[in-house]
């Protein structure tokens, strides 16, 4: 990106006004006591006084004129390492301004705009760049808020050696920097029906298949030569084997509630934070075991996609789905909705897996819609935050306790959540709970996953 100032023609008059409207404190005062001054020269009839008044109303127009002509030309970039990072992390911003002109620059004034909440606007001043050459500067950001913030654009300002006029040249170009939530690292226990992403047992045998359902492979050291497959050896040139398993990744829902009656406070210690950060942290989890996850929302929004059953197969495309998710956790905020049924008919045409749900308050009618959930999965692990735990007395009623009565009857492993709760204990309690149940009410007889 570049600027400097306006080239001459249509943009002259507007130009200049811009000029004198860019005088400093400094310039506006010699302009005024030049100009009273000699008013009072003339009044007076003195000639020196008049001599000095012009010189002082002079001094600041020249200024300007001066400034308003010099043809800087500047390239100046940005480059923001990490682009994505959780909330209460540092993020580094790296400026860098080319002087691509054969003049040398004056007085320079580098700023970014920077959103309030990332911190101070940085300021730089840059003495003087040589024809030809370049300055680099760093900043730094920080946000206990997650979200997306626009960074840029860049401005510059020029100033004249006398302090008299300050312009302003303004960069096209900006960046975004996305905090995504806090994710806590979580002991790797055993929730589902499986030790591990890829199902024991659950795999896909090809050898039977005909010849246009093989799907081949580069030949490996070790391979056994009667795996080999001739005709697409003969078509790419190379030796191909034929692969004669392959595992089925087992899959994971984490459901996340958001509608706006369900939690109560705001603020990065309230209960619905802690919900989207436990998603966050829940989901990245489980694409490290190996699981194929989706992100789903009670306005029964999935991510990644909502096309076939919104899972990711390959592990690229894992790793591509973990950006989709947390980005869309940066930025998910309360919905307008009253109850669970949207994600409930996300669910209703989905198979066996496991469900990780972080509910909020749920009253009579959202609880049998979320015992109702669990009927379309494989094993459903459910982190309640009732208001009633959030509160100040922290204590829950019986008719909340009623309600996870029956979503464990239902066959849901619940377990309550309380402020400032660890989850890596709270993931550990779930797993000894559902170990602990009977395996009819823990979604055993539903399926592997």
């Amino acid at each position: 990106m570049t600027a400097g100032s306006p080239a001459a023609g249509d943009e002259d008059k507007g130009g200049l006004r811009s000029a004198l409207g860019g005088l400093t404190t400094r310039g506006r005062s010699f302009l005024a006591a030049g100009v009273a001054a000699a008013v009072c020269a003339v009044v007076l009839g003195q000639s020196d006084l008049l001599r000095v008044g012009l010189l002082l109303a002079a001094l600041p127009l020249i200024c300007v004129a001066v400034l308003y002509r010099t043809r800087y030309r500047v390239a100046g970039s940005r480059r923001l390492f990490p682009s994505r990072v959780p909330a209460g992390s540092e993020a580094r911003v790296h400026l860098r301004l080319d002087n691509v002109s054969r003049l040398p620059t004056g007085l320079l004034m580098l700023q970014d705009h920077v959103p309030y909440v990332l911190g101070p606007r940085p300021r730089f001043v840059l003495d003087r760049v040589e024809p030809g050459g370049r300055r680099e500067v760093s900043y730094r950001v920080r946000s206990d808020l997650r979200g997306r913030y626009p960074l840029g654009p860049l401005q510059l300002r020029l100033n004249d050696p006398f302090g008299m006029c300050e312009l302003t040249r303004s960069f096209s170009s900006s960046d975004t920097l996305t905090v995504i939530p806090r994710t806590e690292p979580l002991p790797p226990v055993r929730l589902s029906g499986d030790a591990t992403g890829y199902g024991d047992g659950r795999l896909r045998t090809l050898a039977l298949a005909g010849d246009d359902d093989v799907i081949p492979r580069t030949y490996r050291h070790g391979d056994d030569l009667r795996r080999v497959h001739w005709r697409s050896t003969a078509r790419y040139g190379e030796l191909m084997v034929r692969r004669e398993e392959q595992p089925q990744r087992a899959r994971c829902t984490v459901l996340l509630d958001t509608r706006g009656a369900a939690y109560r406070g705001a603020g990065p210690d309230s209960a619905f934070e802690w919900a989207v950060s436990g998603a966050a942290s829940a989901l990245v989890h489980m694409l490290e075991r190996g699981f194929s996850v989706r992100l789903l929302t009670d306005t029964g929004t999935s991510v990644p996609g909502d096309g076939g059953d919104g899972l990711a197969g390959s592990l690229q495309e894992s790793a591509e789905s973990a950006g989709l998710m947390l980005d869309a956790l940066a930025v998910v905020d309360h919905s307008d909705g009253a109850g669970l049924s949207r994600a409930y008919d996300v669910l209703r045409g989905g198979g066996e897996g496991l469900l990780v749900a972080f509910f909020g308050d749920l009253d009579e009618e959202q609880a049998a819609v979320a015992a109702r959930m669990r009927q379309r999965t494989g094993s459903a692990v459910a982190f309640v935050l009732d208001s009633g735990l959030w509160t100040a007395d922290g204590t829950m009623d019986d008719a909340v306790e009623a309600r996870l009565r029956g979503l464990r009857e239902a066959g849901w492993t619940v377990v309550p959540v309380g402020p400032g709760a660890a989850l890596p204990e709270l993931w550990r309690q779930a797993a000894r709970e559902r170990a602990a149940a009977p395996a009819g009410t823990t979604g055993l007889s539903g399926g592997r996953t």
